[in-house]
């Protein structure tokens, strides 16, 4: 007697596949219309998706177009390991520019020591194109994550500053791209603008990836500041009056560490994490980024200057 097929699990595979169908498509486009293009890869879970896309599209060893990271000096050393064995896996060139570059360079300038370099990655990330004369830049960013990412086309037009100009995108019917460009400017690319958290979990489940280990639950010192869980860090301090508590925690998504919040969880697997973000009612970056919460640091700001 053949077994029952869940009609649900039917309807949650061929919704994966629609995503990652589109995602390949557009990562072949990428690779057939542009001279230079990189894939932005920071060990992350959106991008291990795209990479995890790219390596079907492309297969292992053959992804025509090499990783590039920007690097605050600030980031957890779980993921920038993950993101390198990753690149090695996959016998992909990887390509790393730091901010502390820049700053020596004095076209990064910190007001104090201690400010965070999170936005300051702009100006790197626009050396970078230069240096390498990038014509086109894949990134991990979803529609889903804030408000200003759902204003994004997938085909992001940049003027020739790297500067994002909402009036200047273009349309995109019926999955038509307009990919011209004029000397100067460059397109960033987003494969998984219509994923959602929970599709990227749920393809995570499917793909069997491995991820950086503080995606998972584990205990980490924190405090609770402005409504987030902050973690205490070298880099992040307890401010005085705090005291710091060792807590059951995981992060949503990964970044510098002075910017980057966990959220309180014993989700340690897939399928828990799963359930967790079934039941949440705030975005990633609503929940989890300290430099989404002031006006001066605002996701639209900073895309205009040239950010991600």
């Amino acid at each position: 007697m053949n077994a029952r097929i869940d009609p649900s699990l039917l309807h949650l595979h061929s919704h994966l596949d629609a995503l990652e169908e589109e995602t390949i498509f557009i990562l072949r486009e990428v690779a057939a219309v542009f001279e230079r293009p990189a894939l932005l890869f920071s060990g992350g879970k959106d991008s291990a998706v795209i990479l995890r896309c790219a390596e079907k599209a492309f297969g292992a060893g053959h992804i025509p177009y090499p990783l590039l990271m920007i690097d605050t000096g600030h980031n957890y050393t779980e993921v920038t390991d993950f993101r390198d064995s990753r690149a090695a896996e996959l016998g992909a060139r990887l390509i790393v520019r730091n901010v502390e570059d820049s700053m020596a360079r004095g076209t990064v300038r910190l007001s104090r020591p201690d400010e965070p370099r999170n936005a300051h990655q702009s100006v790197t990330l626009l050396e970078a194109i230069e240096e390498f004369k990038f014509d086109a830049l894949i990134g991990g960013a979803r529609r889903d994550e804030e408000k200003a990412r759902a204003k994004e086309r997938i085909f992001s037009h940049r003027d020739s500053f790297g500067q994002w100009q909402p009036k200047d995108q273009r349309p995109e019917l019926w999955s038509l791209y307009n990919t011209k460009l004029q000397v100067g400017e460059h397109f960033r690319v987003f494969p998984i603008s219509n994923w959602t958290e929970l599709d990227v979990w749920q393809y995570i489940e499917r793909e069997g990836m491995q991820l950086p280990s503080i995606y998972f639950s584990h205990e980490r010192p924190v405090v609770q500041r402005k409504g987030l869980v902050v973690p205490i860090t070298p880099l992040t301090p307890a401010k005085p009056g705090e005291t710091p508590e060792v807590r059951s925690v995981r992060f949503r998504t990964v970044g510098d560490i002075t910017c980057t919040a966990p959220v309180l969880s014993s989700a340690n697997t897939v399928s828990q994490i799963i359930t967790e973000t079934l039941q949440t009612t705030i975005s990633e970056r609503g929940e989890t980024r300290i430099d989404d919460q002031t006006s001066d640091a605002s996701m639209e700001k900073r895309k205009k200057e040239g950010y991600f």
